[in-house]
């Protein structure tokens, strides 16, 4: 039997929750360190593709989430003259063993922390807990909290797990001068109460980055009494950097507008939905280029701490859910500095390339040769434009790099 490791865990997002249950599944004590004194459903939609939800699915979610979330049925593309240009099926649609699922990421979250507080004890995720660095020697590693009214503790375990989202103190306390790298393109982020659009279950992907592009699809079912739906959308603009990374800064509907205002198409009028909308967030497109190693000794990183990558692909949160449970098994094995290296040899280089996959070829380059080969003009026939052979490479390969083909989850 596995000797039993204590892990400190720092953050409460998806990836320190996700680890939190995949550690009890391993029959790892754990404690998760939260930095704010009390959780909101702060943020918006998030996709979760059938890699990750094979993960949820293990730890017994699947339920609970399907509940909250929409069962995603297709993608679909479109160029910014709401012209189709491709559907593909998703999750079961496809032929996986799993859904894919849009959801609120609040929502996402408070399945997580309810699994967690029911499996591991109210007192497993202690908030107001805010990691200022992580210090270590030959037994153990410890985390230097301070709390809302200025004091200070410790936490010590075995191991530090931080998992503490783009703005990680461990990873500048391991990685100094590690910048962000701007694309050059902004992105606006908000929700709409809003009327099913084609199947009621579509993820929309449409324009392209040069002359403003969308990602459009549902997270919510039935949230009135006419049946209408919560919508996620997100509009990506090019322009110059405007601010900080911060995924709750509050935006302005006029600042970005400007592309999409003859968006107005048979199934979606969309200048009239952004402008429906009771938040817009702003947010700029970054990444940071892809670390050798992660942690050192006792500590290591995870999720956007991890690898943060430009939010395309619906990958983010995907990827910290699959480092949990990398993470966990290889703790489980033995000796907990071994299984940080391990987990690491085995993470950094699947999440390095989509990390640069998503700056050159994400799922959506599809709609940039479209815009490419069109000259940015209406087609008489798709076929005249791309081949399905062509389109079908494009989205395959980009599941080969991010791990859910349909070969690599058999």
């Amino acid at each position: 039997m596995a000797t039993k490791t204590r892990a400190v865990v720092l953050g409460a997002g998806i990836g320190g929750l996700t680890l939190a249950l995949e550690l009890h599944r391993a029959g790892i004590e754990c404690v998760v360190l939260e930095a704010v004194p009390r959780l909101a459903a702060l943020g918006v939609g998030i996709n979760l593709l059938p890699h990750a939800t094979r993960n949820l699915a293990g730890l017994g979610l699947e339920p609970a989430l399907a509940e909250v979330a929409v069962t995603t049925r297709e993608s679909a593309f479109f160029n910014r003259f709401g012209q189709l240009i491709a559907r593909e099926p998703a999750g079961r649609h496809a032929g996986y063993d799993w859904p894919q699922f849009s959801v609120h990421r609040g929502d996402l979250q408070q399945v997580l922390l309810a699994a967690v507080h029911e499996r591991l004890g109210p007192d497993a995720v202690l908030l107001g807990h805010r990691a200022t660095h992580v210090t270590q020697d030959d037994r153990s590693a410890t985390a230097h909290v301070r709390h809302p009214d200025g004091s200070a503790s410790t936490v010590r375990g075995d191991v530090v797990v931080a998992a503490d989202g783009v703005h990680s103190v461990v990873r500048a306390q391991f990685h100094a001068g590690a910048a962000p790298r701007y694309t050059g393109y902004m992105m606006w982020r908000g929700t709409t109460v809003w009327p099913r659009f084609l199947t009621g279950a579509s993820m929309v992907r449409a324009g392209w980055l040069a002359t403003g592009k969308m990602v459009i699809y549902p997270i919510r079912d039935r949230v009135n009494e006419r049946g209408d739906q919560l919508v996620n959308w997100v509009a990506e603009v090019e322009g110059p950097i405007r601010d900080v990374r911060d995924w709750n800064r509050p935006g302005l509907v006029e600042d970005f507008i400007g592309p999409f205002e003859d968006w107005r198409f048979d199934w979606l009028d969309v200048p009239a939905m952004i402008r429906a909308a009771d938040e817009v967030l702003e947010y700029p497109m970054v990444d940071q280029d892809p670390l050798p190693h992660w942690g050192e000794g006792r500590v290591t990183l995870l999720g956007d701490a991890a690898h943060p990558m430009v939010p395309r692909g619906s990958n983010g949160a995907a990827q910290a859910i699959l480092d949990a449970r990398v993470l966990a098994e290889r703790l489980a094995a033995g000796d907990p500095c071994r299984a940080l290296r391990a987990y690491e040899a085995e993470r950094v280089p699947a999440t390095s390339r989509v990390v640069l996959t998503n700056r050159a070829n994400p799922p959506d380059a599809l709609l940039r040769e479209v815009y490419e080969r069109t000259g940015d003009r209406p087609f008489e026939r798709i076929e005249d434009v791309i081949t399905p052979e062509e389109i079908r490479s494009i989205g395959e390969g980009y599941q080969a790099v991010a791990g859910y083909s349909r070969t690599a989850l058999t």
